[in-house]
């Protein structure tokens, strides 16, 4: 059995608002309230991926009272990072003096992290690690065409990270439960990071909108059965932050009254793989769910890909 040990998030310092974009782009405050539930986001100004991630990264480590060494592996999940060798998360390692773990980045785009959360969880349980550090992080400012107003207010950086191990306890429900995930490469041009870089992110809103809202809910309440629960026993919901319309219809869909739902996309806008861990580190946080609460995370983007799981709160 696996449970996450402790959680960290990192956010910059520098606060974008809609007001601000309104100087930049053609559109106000209303507009982008309307149609995405976005207040404000923060924009990384120096810092890399690697810094944001490791921020995050530290806090959790140190949450879980682990020394450096105790990590066995290290994954990060981003679509954002300028370098691709060497790794954003062999920067992690050497930055926390993490000694000789497997450390390697994921791009499954904004399902990145729950899917980096499955395969360390894997990797615990067949005995390849003991402790493992699950960052999802994203400079998405780097990627913004900041000329077009349908995707310029969405985006924002940030960062999360989750520790994770062996759950130590026995008799009780599975800390991390069985992961649901797949794609549809049939579509796999509706979420796009395309072109020689600097690439520019790019998606077909309405055909995003219309696959999450009318085909994702069965295969998020399927992580729950895996789970061996029911929506209505969920503590909480993390779906990816995509935009609040989405994470509300899903939400009403999934009919789970009882459970706290994250919507750190007002403050935050859409960080791909790092919205799940952000907001989930955040409910912990402010502890809007109690410990061992079951929490549904559920992410989905490019790809089009999706993966999740049940985990008990920290």
């Amino acid at each position: 059995m696996t449970r996450i040990h402790a959680l960290g998030h990192y956010q910059p310092e520098h606060v974008l608002t809609n007001d601000d974009l309104a100087t930049m782009v053609d559109t106000n405050d209303a507009w982008i309230r309307q149609r995405t539930g976005i207040a404000t986001r923060r924009i990384a100004r120096e810092e890399s991926v690697a810094d944001l991630a490791t921020a995050a990264a530290g806090k959790a480590l140190a949450g879980a009272g682990l020394a450096p060494e105790e990590i066995g592996l290290v994954v990060v999940a981003t679509c954002s990072a300028r370098d691709r060798v060497p790794s954003i998360a062999a920067r992690v390692a050497g930055e926390l003096g993490i000694p000789e773990a497997v450390a390697y980045d994921l791009n499954n785009g904004c399902a990145g992290f729950t899917t980096a959360l499955a395969t360390a969880d894997h990797s615990v349980r067949a005995g390849a690690a003991r402790h493992a550090l699950v960052i999802g992080a994203e400079k998405m400012s780097d990627v913004t065409d900041w000329t077009d107003r349908a995707s310029c207010v969405l985006l924002g950086d940030g960062a999360g990270a989750a520790v994770i191990g062996p759950d130590g306890t026995s008799g009780g429900p599975d800390g991390i439960g069985p992961v649901v995930w797949g794609s549809d490469p049939s579509r796999r041009d509706v979420v796009r990071l395309q072109g020689e870089w600097q690439p520019k992110f790019g998606q077909e809103g309405q055909a995003v909108f219309r696959w999450v809202t009318t085909e994702l809910a069965p295969i998020a309440r399927r992580a729950c059965e895996r789970a061996g629960l029911t929506p209505q026993e969920l503590g909480g919901i993390v779906f990816h932050q995509a935009n609040l319309r989405i994470v509300e219809s899903l939400a009403r869909q999934l009919n789970a009254p009882q459970a706290v739902l994250a919507a750190d996309v007002v403050d935050s806008g859409n960080t791909s793989a790092a919205s799940v861990p952000l907001a989930l580190a955040k409910l912990v946080e402010r502890r809007e769910i109690p410990a061992g609460a079951p929490v549904l995370l559920f992410a989905f983007g490019g790809g089009l890909a999706w993966a999740g799981q049940v985990v008990r709160c920290p």
